[in-house]
């Protein structure tokens, strides 16, 4: 009878954690539907801004200055894709931003993470004061006549090399790499390596550096975006034409275009004149957007499973 009475309780708690098994998917099945529908909306409200720019790009220009593409294309051709692409010296300059991108990034990369490696190092010569002198430059600059006249007596004025070496050293980027390597790296390792008769060079190139890989995927996607999109640096310091950048070239050729379109809305010049020769501002500016853009879309996705990881642990000492 006891045993019965025993049994008859356990089959009772069983069902009742049966029904609160079954409430609780019940709910989780409903969250799950509210918060896909949630991140769905969300990624088609991230992506909308660059579906309606490369639409724009390909349909119609009247129509498309008119604000009349919204979803769909209408009309579309490529020619302004095909125009921009005909502008006088765009591809040396592409060859320009192309070569300040990946020697830019890679020197970027392997300097700061250096410089980070070698801010652990308790016995580095004044290792403090030189830590608080680059995270001081974070926190005041010359300007830019000073930096101007530094880099003319540097030789840098006119140089390819003034896109490369203002940008070699970061100190947010030195910080992000001295944290993760406090966090993440045992020092126990470097120890080994040292009773074995490793030096600096050694212990950073062949054992730290390869477990790096997720901070310095975030401070290639920091400097390749940097380099790419910079255009300031060939309007102050650079006047040779074989040296200006793809973003420089499209944004002599934007503004001319919005001259352009300036003079036809004050009756300088036909709208007939004008569209023998060119396409809308609007049409030009937004595929100079899209031309500037789609490299980085082709190499954030290569880089993206780090990032997360890398900023969150350089960033962060556990």
């Amino acid at each position: 009878m006891a045993t019965d009475k025993a049994d008859l309780k356990m089959n009772n708690k069983a069902v009742l954690y049966r029904k609160k098994d079954n409430d609780r998917s019940t709910g989780e099945q409903v969250f799950n539907v509210f918060n896909y529908l949630f991140f769905i909306l969300f990624m088609l409200l991230c992506v909308y801004p660059f579906y309606y720019i490369f639409i724009n790009t390909i349909s119609d220009n009247v129509l498309s200055s008119r604000g009349m593409i919204r979803l769909i294309p209408q009309g579309i051709h490529f020619g302004n894709y095909v125009q921009v692409l005909q502008i006088p010296n765009i591809y040396n300059a592409l060859l320009i931003s192309v070569s300040r991108t990946v020697l830019g990034t890679l020197l970027t990369v392997l300097v700061s993470a250096f410089l980070g490696f070698m801010m652990t190092q308790r016995k580095m010569w004044l290792r403090t004061f030189v830590y608080r002198y680059f995270i001081t430059t974070m926190y005041i600059g010359g300007g830019i006549i000073p930096v101007y006249l530094l880099f003319n007596q540097l030789g840098l004025l006119d140089n390819f090399l003034v896109y490369i070496i203002p940008g070699m050293v970061s100190a947010y980027n030195m910080i992000l790499v001295k944290t993760y390597v406090e966090s993440s790296i045992p020092d126990e390792l470097q120890e080994s390596a040292e009773m074995d008769g490793a030096g600096i060079g050694t212990v950073f190139f062949r054992i730290v550096l390869p477990l790096m890989l997720p901070i310095l995927a975030t401070l290639a996607i920091f400097s390749a975006v940097g380099q790419w999109n910079s255009f300031m640096d060939t309007v102050i310091y650079v006047t040779k034409d074989n040296l200006h950048t793809l973003q420089y070239v499209l944004y002599r050729y934007l503004s001319q275009a919005t001259a352009l379109a300036n003079a036809v809305n004050s009756g300088a010049m036909s709208a007939d004149q004008v569209s023998a020769n060119i396409q809308t501002a609007q049409s030009i500016k937004l595929t100079v957007t899209m031309i500037v853009v789609i490299p980085i879309f082709m190499i954030y996705p290569f880089f993206q499973r780090f990032f997360v990881k890398g900023i969150m642990i350089g960033a962060v000492k556990g």
